[in-house]
């Protein structure tokens, strides 16, 4: 199986407060976006494409490993990823992935291959919801709590079968934006199975998510295992 990783890396940073695109931004003195991909190289995909802001290409040229594709993003997540898979036309399996995860374990990133391996359509690594949940009224009041056993937080990379993914963007109607890659197969009646996530795989998307991140690096730079 020839598995390639998207990496959508065109955000903006504007609630990181950075002045560059997020995934440009230093933790522990090296970008988001070099963390996320050789976090996923380690985990055996077999090349990575970095959808990046078009404005901005000198600037990851400069930070990304050589053997790194880029392409340019859209303006939309959805069309990111459009642009990412038309890079890839020979990837038997593709995996999306957020610049803004990018202390995701190699293990991780395994899993939801061996998941594609095994033959599963289309796959994400989840994480149990902890916390008590709560429905509210528009006035904020509580109206019930949610049970917690069936629910569960939704994180990157996420894998599929990538004639499969094409097929459901396709299908998307013009102008839809969801909220993940999984939601769009999920809209075209693809099931959507599920492997182990890790809580290093938290994204970055605000100051503090980041002052987490550089706490989470140790002395040497490497995150430990």
């Amino acid at each position: 199986m020839h598995a390639v990783a998207i990496v959508a890396a065109a955000g903006s940073g504007s609630r990181l407060g950075a002045d560059r695109p997020k995934a440009l931004v230093p933790l522990a003195g090296r970008p988001l976006v070099v963390w996320a991909v050789e976090g996923l190289l380690a985990g055996g995909v077999a090349e990575v494409v970095v959808t990046v802001p078009a404005a901005e290409r000198e600037a990851f040229a400069a930070v990304l490993p050589a053997a790194v594709r880029m392409v340019d993003g859209g303006a939309t997540r959805t069309a990111s990823v459009r642009a990412g898979l038309a890079a890839v036309p020979d990837a038997d399996a593709v995996l999306v992935h957020d610049a803004a995860r990018p202390l995701t374990p190699p293990e991780v990133v395994a899993r939801v291959l061996a998941a594609l391996e095994g033959g599963a359509e289309a796959v994400v690594p989840v994480l149990p919801v902890v916390d008590t949940t709560v429905l509210v009224d528009d006035d904020g009041a509580v109206v019930e709590a949610v049970p917690r056993a069936p629910l569960r937080r939704v994180q990157t990379p996420q894998g599929f079968d990538r004639a499969t993914l094409v097929a459901a963007y396709a299908a998307l109607p013009e102008g839809a934006e969801l909220t993940d890659d999984a939601a769009v197969v999920r809209a075209a009646g693809i099931r959507v199975e599920t492997v182990a996530g890790d809580e290093r795989s938290a994204k970055i998307t605000v100051p503090h998510d980041l002052t987490l991140a550089e706490l989470a690096v140790g002395l040497d730079g490497t995150v430990p295992r």
